[in-house]
């Protein structure tokens, strides 16, 4: 690298450091200061965190290997989330902001009750906060190692000690500013990787080699740009994803609400919880979201699905597990200097974002809802923040010697949505439903780990194991429902006094409350679920139409995206003035 580059990239970790250190006395004050920011997050910076977090070092390289193998259609298997994630937006933004709570663990003593609840709340704690925390911490760590040998050409035996030192800034960080820290950081940091990406996407696409737009579409296979997949039993169809049937059904009919996934849980959850909760109000909360679902799946894959079909032209020697590299080595060779340095500073952006994130949300985890739960009940609140730092740091010296025994990340997100499938149900039901008890969440979390195994004995393959392991997780949780005592009749009350959710199914606890208005909002909220899908899908695909210069289904998918916006727009005021 010139030098330029190099105060390029010192200058990003100057600016990441002295946010952390402006915020940090702020963040002393109280763990909900720490944590929620003090409940007062405006939307805006709310949405871009979750976004940030979601934009990890090998968020590029993984849309750039789907895009190079099986088309654009191929990030089919992640935009089907965004139909949850809608969910999230309208049915449960408000309800995450109104409980009131400092994480999403706390939820289960407020929801459910008794040595089953205390149990879930523990586990779900350690479970959470500290094994899958960890585990996401090392995959990105192994994601980003392969960047910097990628890039610089960094011995593996040492690539570790620089990305161990990168982490090591980010927790320094994160222990002192807490979530306004992290947040603002991610701001900063997520508008530099975007503008780092759609640089790089603009140079690329208008190298000699390329032609532009027009040179890109003449040069690979008109299925490579197509948008849905291909439908069908039959033999893969060549620069295009291939779904069976049964694959498509499981995508786009099951998935996205039956399985647990980081950031795309259904109901809202993780870190997505943590940002609704720290909204100033519900209405931020809601918009919080919205921004997140709209900017995640519809705004920011353009400028990788670019470069990854670019990277088809540009090496079209890479062998079929090595095309993620092609967004590597596209920097390495088509970058002035100083934009390369800016583009490094945005990859230790995009990685530093979701490192700040984890450790920050693992931390309330292990603090609130183990700690302070269960161990030391009755301390002031500076030492709660002091023990909050202490943990931090703790995290990160784990997640380092976790990821030293990981020694690949291929599959890993199929194995999580199985290892989670048939929870979602859960995690919805539980706001809408009085008879769902802490057992029903226990079994649904614990079964999937016991018919896993053997779906996978029986010669199944993901995603035709979910029609497996969701079926047999909802009989069982229900089953169990059924067999345990419900949930205290005193819990249910607090519990909706305090959210009133409404509905149907909460029937014989709203009963016991007349005070209480009753909700008749499920239908405008069912309809700006189905016109906020399709107002996102609209974006991502006008977008794309726009890019190919493709002006007819530009117009088209505009104009379902403005009458989307004004239905959802119009239900919101109603609702809002309804409230």
């Amino acid at each position: 690298m010139h030098y330029l580059d190099i105060i390029i990239i010192a200058a990003y970790f100057i600016v990441s450091i002295g946010i952390a250190l402006y915020y940090s006395r702020r963040a002393g004050k109280s763990i909900n200061e720490f944590f929620l920011s003090g409940r007062n997050l405006p939307w805006y910076l709310a949405g871009i965190s979750m976004v940030a977090t979601t934009f990890a070092a090998d968020t590029p390289l993984a849309v750039t290997e789907l895009v190079a193998n099986n088309g654009i259609a191929a990030n089919w298997l992640w935009w089907n989330f965004a139909i949850g994630g809608l969910l999230t937006v309208f049915f449960f933004a408000k309800l995450w902001r109104r409980a009131g709570i400092l994480t999403e663990v706390e939820f289960v003593e407020i929801r459910y009750s008794g040595k089953p609840a205390k149990f879930l709340r523990g586990f779900r704690a350690v479970y959470l906060g500290l094994f899958m925390n960890v585990i996401i911490i090392g995959w990105v760590n192994k994601a980003m190692s392969s960047i910097l040998v990628g890039m610089f050409g960094v011995e593996e035996s040492t690539v570790y000690l620089y990305v161990f030192g990168c982490m090591t800034v980010v927790a320094i960080y994160s222990a002192l500013s807490g979530l306004w820290g992290v947040v603002v950081t991610d701001a900063f940091q997520f508008v530099l990787a975007m503008t780092g990406c759609i640089i790089l996407a603009v140079i690329i696409v208008n190298l000699p080699q390329i032609g532009g737009i027009t040179g890109l579409k003449a040069s690979l296979p008109e299925s490579a740009f197509d948008f849905f997949p291909n439908i069908s039993d039959a033999s893969s169809v060549a620069g295009t994803l291939t779904l069976t049937v049964s694959s498509f059904l499981a995508y786009i009919g099951i998935v996205w609400w039956a399985s647990w996934y980081p950031g795309a849980e259904p109901g809202g959850g993780g870190y997505v919880a943590q940002r609704m909760m720290s909204a100033k109000n519900e209405k931020h909360s809601l918009l919080a979201t919205l921004f997140f679902q709209v900017a995640h799946y519809a705004i920011r894959p353009w400028p990788w699905i670019i470069v990854g079909l670019c990277s088809l032209l540009l090496y079209p020697e890479l062998a079929e597990d090595e095309k993620r590299m092609g967004f590597i080595y596209a920097m390495n060779d088509f970058l002035p200097i100083g934009l390369k340095g800016m583009l490094i500073a945005a990859f230790f952006a995009a990685y530093m974002s979701t490192i700040a994130t984890q450790l920050n949300w693992g931390a309330s985890y292990l603090i609130n809802d183990l700690y302070k739960r269960f161990i030391n009940t009755d301390a002031d609140e500076k030492h709660y923040v002091s023990s909050s730092r202490f943990t931090t740091l703790l995290l990160m010296l784990i997640s380092i010697v976790v990821t030293l025994f990981i020694s690949r990340i291929a599959g890993a997100w199929e194995f999580i949505i199985e290892c989670g499938a048939g929870v979602g149900l859960v995690l919805i039901l539980r706001w809408f439903w009085w008879r769902v008890n802490a057992w029903s969440e226990i079994s649904a979390m614990i079964t999937p780990f016991i018919v896993y195994p053997l779906a996978i004995t029986s010669g199944l393959e993901f995603p035709d194991t979910i029609f497996i392991i969701v079926p047999s997780t909802t009989i069982i949780w229900l089953t169990v429902t059924f067999l345990t005592k419900p949930t205290d009749n005193e819990v249910l009350l607090s519990f909706y006094k305090r959210v009133y959710p409404g509905g149907k199914l909460w029937k014989p606890i709203s009963l016991q409350l007349p005070k209480i208005k009753e909700q008749k909002t499920f239908l405008k909220m069912f309809v700006n679920w189905i016109f906020g899908v399709l107002l996102v899908y609209s974006i991502l695909f006008g977008t794309g139409k726009l890019i190919f210069a493709e002006y007819i289904g530009f117009g088209i998918y505009t104009a379902i995206a403005l009458f989307s916006a004004i239905v959802v727009v119009k239900n919101l005021s109603i609702l809002q003035e309804e409230n």
